[in-house]
């Protein structure tokens, strides 16, 4: 498994968990237990994805752009995360804030998929590819 299917597989689940999260309602435990496991997983998944991805790929110049770009969208994620954390879960502006994280991990998670990984392909050796899988995987289950 390279780096790329590793980083699809848990693309997946933050869609999954997003969208989920937009369909709660009021302050229910739903909501709180889909937001709290949408930021535990969006956290663990930057981090990782920050060290094992992106650190290589600002190193080559074809890349560096892309991956800054990336970097820079895990922290507007992260502002809007901070301000659904600040907003009661029956405030009618948690739902719009949190359609707007939903929007902009779409976003993120399409452009990776669409234009960071071609270019990352071009990037990154095969070894290179399974060898940031490793250690992504590994990351990724220490924090699970």
């Amino acid at each position: 498994m390279n780096i790329f299917e590793s980083l699809r597989e848990d693309h997946e689940i933050q869609r999954t968990l997003a969208e989920l999260l937009t369909k709660t309602e009021g302050d229910s435990d739903k909501r709180d237990e889909l937001f709290q496991k949408l930021k535990h997983e969006l956290e663990i998944h930057a981090d990782a994805e920050e060290r094992y991805f992106y650190i290589p790929l600002i190193e080559s110049d074809l890349t560096q752009e892309k991956a800054r770009h990336s970097i820079a969208e895990h922290h507007e994620m992260d502002e809007l995360i901070e301000e659904l954390e600040k907003t009661d879960y029956s405030s009618p502006g948690w739902l719009v804030t949190a359609k707007k994280l939903q929007e902009k991990v779409v976003h993120h998670l399409d452009e990776e998929e669409h234009e960071v990984f071609q270019m990352a392909g071009k990037a990154l050796t095969e070894s290179q590819k399974e060898a940031l899988a490793d250690d992504y995987r590994s990351a990724m289950a220490e924090n699970r």
